[in-house]
């Protein structure tokens, strides 16, 4: 049986598995092969005879696929964008002689003057698509702030995003409301590439896999639904926690979305999710399993409030065998109460080291897979049944860093954040527990 006192070594095992199955340059080259003029994505053949190839690659793993798809589709390329994280990884990749592409580093989670001046840029190279080309586009997490027109102004974009970060809706939820709101979702690059074929290549970051909602769906046609919207918008009193003149914009786009509402979709469009949280948990099954661990995947669709699925974390470790490790994937939230700093990972498996106090031998793990949770440096953090006795021991109040939304303050004083840096990738959360004899 592996031993408890191994333990560190074992979440990092885990944790280097995981995110080796969520690689997302892997995943392009899984889906996406080459014969000559012929391309085959997915599981159709686009014959592109005369035809050209421009290539879009949006969110926190861009750079990775749009390089490896470059590589691919040299000779073919007309033109590529990329449109990735500021600070993410690979550093060297301007460098790279994959192919002629440019690429735009913007701001996340919040949209910045790079991100609207980075898309102006993809706008103008998908215009130039005709009939008998391809738009090949690769999405993944974090499309929604980096690859951004929004139909409000600039300043009342990053207020309303703001808002909605701390107000506990979730991001399916924040993608409904940015959706309406913006020129470049909900189908638009789709829309931008038409009469061209247009493919989209989504590594997922959201729990299920809808596709609108992920990146806010650039590449998935969808109809207007402004009153969607307004739901969302109403159901977390955003009218109340903005300035009069924001909210007065929404409204107005709101209301000429409304009436220039077509009921349909005019082009077709493929989309092939490359990726998952569901991949790279079962990758962490598989490791634990290799550690001499009884391991499986619980769920891939894990959702809620952070502080409450920590909760329900720790009863499941409570009742675990002896042995055996358990493994959640999926993405909660955080409604915030405090001024304090973390993300939801490092206040779930807070509200989880409380829940766990004096339980011997369990252990947990909490990790954001692009290797940010939060405005933080941290991917999450690991937690046992003496985490809240060690910081007792400081003078350190564990209930009082949860209310305030503080736990990276907490896990900075007490130990235990997981720091992988940018990962290059983005596939949701994962929690770990192990629980040893």
């Amino acid at each position: 049986m592996p031993a408890y006192n191994d333990y560190t070594e074992h979440v990092d095992h885990l944790i280097w598995a995981a995110l080796a199955a969520a690689d997302p340059a892997v995943a392009v080259r899984r889906h996406l092969k080459r014969d000559g003029r012929s391309l085959q994505i997915g599981d159709r053949v686009y014959e592109l005879g005369q035809g050209r190839v421009f290539l879009v690659a949006a969110g926190k793993a861009a750079a990775s696929m749009g390089l490896a798809a470059a590589e691919l589709l040299k000779g073919l390329l007309a033109g590529a964008v990329f449109v990735a994280k500021k600070g993410g990884r690979p550093a060297g990749e301007e460098l790279s002689a994959a192919g002629s592409y440019r690429l735009f580093r913007a701001g996340h989670p919040v949209s910045d003057e790079a991100g609207v001046a980075a898309t102006a840029e993809v706008v103008s190279l998908l215009q130039q698509a005709t009939a008998g080309d391809l738009a090949l586009c690769l999405i993944s997490g974090g499309a929604s702030a980096l690859l951004t027109q929004p139909r409000i102004a600039l300043a009342q974009w990053q207020q309303l995003v703001d808002v909605l970060l701390g107000s506990g809706c979730t991001i399916n939820e924040m993608n409904t409301v940015r959706r309406q709101l913006d020129r470049v979702k909900g189908g638009g690059l789709a829309r931008l590439a038409a009469p061209a074929a247009c493919v989209g290549l989504i590594l997922s970051d959201v729990v299920g896999n809808p596709l609108p909602a992920i990146g806010s769906g650039p590449t998935v046609p969808e109809p207007a639904d402004p009153a969607a919207a307004r739901a969302v918008l109403a159901r977390y009193r955003v009218a109340d926690r903005l300035p009069p003149e924001s909210w007065t914009a929404i409204e107005q786009v709101l209301d000429e979305v409304e009436s220039s509402a077509k009921t349909g979709v005019d082009y077709v469009v493929d989309n092939v999710v490359v990726g998952d949280v569901r991949q790279a948990a079962l990758a962490a099954v598989a490791a634990a399993g290799r550690l001499g661990f009884d391991a499986r995947l619980l769920t891939a669709r894990l959702e809620g409030e952070a502080r409450e699925v920590g909760r329900v974390a720790a009863a499941l470790a409570k009742d675990a065998p002896p042995g055996s490790c358990l493994v959640l994937g999926g993405e909660t939230t955080v409604t915030m109460h405090g001024q304090g700093r973390g993300g939801r990972n490092q206040e779930l498996a807070l509200a989880a080291a409380i829940a766990l106090d004096g339980e011997a031998e369990v252990v947990m793990a909490t990790l954001a897979t692009d290797g940010e949770d939060g405005p933080t440096g941290a991917a999450g953090a690991v937690v046992s049944g003496e985490t809240t006795g060690l910081a007792r021991a400081q003078g350190l109040d564990p209930q009082a860093y949860l209310a305030g939304n503080d736990s990276y303050t907490f896990f900075s004083q007490v130990g235990g954040l997981i720091q992988t840096g940018p990962t290059g990738t983005n596939v949701n959360d994962l929690v770990f527990i192990l629980r040893y004899s």
